[in-house]
């Protein structure tokens, strides 16, 4: 009896035994090049990004470099970005003095109130309808009637920046706040959480999905507002330099002028979603 009991054994314990890789033999399937990968930048991009340097220095090859082209090649682009760093450095500037403060009160502005209208059904009632009117007017229709009323461009154009992040932040937060679950209200409720922690405490950290996603959207009209404001009566800033240097057809100068601002741009979206990566760290 014992003998049998212990042949069972033995035939129970030997499939686990047999799964597992002895020490010193690789395991067919260990996982090692789908990690390597991982940690390789995304090869379509890079295709992409490649595809289209070699058709922009293509095109050099049918357009004459020698007189004033419209569409300049890489290398004469360079030299133009390195020689307009300093000038371009201060546009940055100015540009940022514009857009932090209207981008951060419309993230500010656009979180509290958004949250607000998601959990006070009163207050959602009567900003829900007037959102639904007011947020789909193009904001750059706002910039000519925004010069001739406000005092100074920096106010007009701060304005405009606000307007154009303000609505998708407040509808998201919104969003994000009538996605909570009521059951995790009323879990607060009973803990006693006044409607104040409530919000703070719950309705916020449970939105901040939804936050991120309108802070992303509102970031980058922000900076095409921005542009466009710049193009109306900035004496400085990434759009006027882009406009001055159009005027003067310094086209060379232009093009640097717009792939800087891409550039900026893009790291001011990177950073963005570095922060949401780690303020967003239970979603990996």
């Amino acid at each position: 009896m014992s003998e049998s009991l212990a042949l069972e054994g033995e035939a129970l314990a030997s499939p686990l035994v047999d799964k597992t890789p002895r020490q010193g033999r690789s395991a067919p399937h260990s996982g090692l090049f789908p990690a390597l990968l991982s940690r390789l930048p995304a090869w379509e991009a890079v295709a992409l990004w490649a595809v289209l340097f070699l058709a922009w220095q293509g095109s050099t090859y049918f357009i004459d470099q020698s007189a004033n082209p419209l569409l300049p090649g890489p290398r004469i682009v360079a030299e133009a970005l390195w020689e307009s760093l300093p000038e371009l450095w201060k546009g940055t500037v100015s540009s940022f003095f514009i857009l932090a403060p209207g981008y951060l009160l419309a993230v500010a502005t656009g979180i509290a109130l958004g949250l607000v209208a998601g959990i006070v059904p009163g207050v959602g009632r009567g900003l829900f309808p007037f959102a639904k009117v007011a947020a789909p007017i193009p904001p750059t229709v706002y910039i000519p009637y925004a010069i001739a009323v406000l005092p100074t461009f920096h106010l007009s154009a701060t304005f405009v920046v606000f307007i154009g992040a303000f609505w998708p932040v407040f509808q998201n937060s919104a969003a994000g706040a009538l996605a909570v679950e009521g059951r995790h209200r009323d879990n607060a409720r009973v803990l006693g959480f006044s409607r104040l922690e409530t919000l703070v405490k719950v309705v916020f950290p449970a939105s901040l999905p939804h936050i991120f996603s309108g802070a992303a959207v509102g970031l980058g009209f922000s900076f095409i507002l921005l542009t466009v404001a710049e193009l109306f009566g900035a004496n400085a800033g990434l759009g006027r330099f882009v406009q001055y240097y159009a005027d003067f057809a310094d086209y060379p100068r232009m093009v640097a002028g717009i792939l800087y601002t891409g550039l900026v741009t893009w790291l001011a979206m990177t950073g963005l979603d570095k922060l949401r990566h780690k303020a967003l760290f239970w979603v990996r």
